[in-house]
């Protein structure tokens, strides 16, 4: 883990002082283990050391209930989570809290808004550049071919029957298109 020792400190303290951990003190590493691997998407990010004890907390929180649940030590009800060894009653479940389960997952943004607007320029221009090929020499329907091969997915020998073209005459003209589309972008 990628975690400070002081990170990996505060984790242990906050896991031993959950009422949860008392009776399945044999889980400690497994809780400790979940805990570690949710929280690595936070710790570098939060800066103030409340906050972050107060993100670690419902971590933490949130990962003894999954470790418990996985080994069978606990279950859900309507009223929260009660040992799966206690006898469900009325009196059990009217006294029983509810509990919130939060889940945090780390996720990566693919593309920067600045890149998506490059990506959409470039779109714009090579769907440009297609349709002025295609109006420059109508009879070879270059904008029929591109569309059956990369809008609907289609094999250059679908499109062959298709188009009533042969196989080698629709690649020559997806060969051509793609070289000219090149050619205005160089």
């Amino acid at each position: 883990m990628d975690l400070a020792q002081d990170k990996l400190d505060l984790i242990e303290k906050i896991i031993k002082n959950n009422k949860k951990f008392s009776n399945n003190e044999d889980l400690y590493e497994d809780f400790f283990n979940e805990t570690c691997k949710r929280s690595l998407g936070i710790v570098n990010i939060v800066t103030s050391d409340i906050a972050l004890e107060a993100y670690l907390k419902k971590i933490a929180s949130t990962s003894i209930i999954n470790v418990l649940k996985d080994s069978g030590r606990l279950r859900r009800t309507k009223s929260g989570y009660i040992p799966s060894n206690e006898l469900l009653t009325d009196e059990t479940i009217s006294n029983k809290f509810n509990e919130i389960e939060v889940s945090y997952w780390n996720f990566n943004i693919e593309f920067s808004p600045e890149e998506l607007a490059v990506q959409k320029d470039t779109i714009k221009q090579v769907a440009n550049l297609i349709n002025k090929i295609n109006e420059e020499d109508t009879n070879k329907q270059y904008l029929q071919i591109y569309k059956l091969r990369y809008d609907n997915g289609m094999t250059q020998k679908e499109i062959s029957k298709e188009l009533g073209l042969s196989q080698s005459e629709v690649s020559k003209r997806l060969f051509k298109l793609m070289k000219k589309v090149k050619e205005s972008f160089n």
